[in-house]
């Protein structure tokens, strides 16, 4: 009596089968997962520098304003914590910073590459209100 003891090719047309649909559901899963991460990263660094300008006006009585050479970015980054100044970038997103007068100033992410693109950007003023180019994105 012979014994076969290898595979046949049915058996690992099958599990190339099942590989592929699993990989066909696991990616895009994946790909969804990394995207909210991302804007994740980008709304804590919001919230870090919203944070930060506050802890500012507090000891200075104004939110930090550019001047001498020094953006209001490092000086928020040197003293009190702030993530880095742009271009830094905080995930996949840059943010800029804009201090319209001493008592308000709006901080912005911008997603930088093709992978979060399609997110938009997320912003935050000295209330804390927070708006989105997609107004769900803050929730999610």
């Amino acid at each position: 009596m012979a014994s076969n003891k290898g595979i046949t090719l049915i058996e690992l047309l099958i599990v190339i089968v099942i590989v592929g649909i699993l990989a066909a559901i696991a990616i895009p899963s994946y790909t969804g997962y990394m995207v909210r991460a991302r804007r994740a990263d980008a709304k804590t660094a919001l919230e870090q520098v919203r944070a930060a300008q506050e802890m500012w006006r507090a000891e200075r009585g104004a939110y930090a304003t550019d001047g001498g050479g020094v953006t209001a970015e490092v000086r928020l980054q040197n003293t009190m914590g702030a993530p880095a100044p742009h271009p830094a970038r905080v995930g996949d997103y840059s943010w800029a910073f804009t201090v319209k007068t001493v008592t308000a100033f709006t901080a912005r992410a911008t997603p930088q590459t093709g992978r979060q693109a399609a997110d938009g950007w997320l912003e935050i003023n000295h209330l804390g209100a927070k708006t989105s180019q997609h107004p769900d994105r803050w929730a999610k």
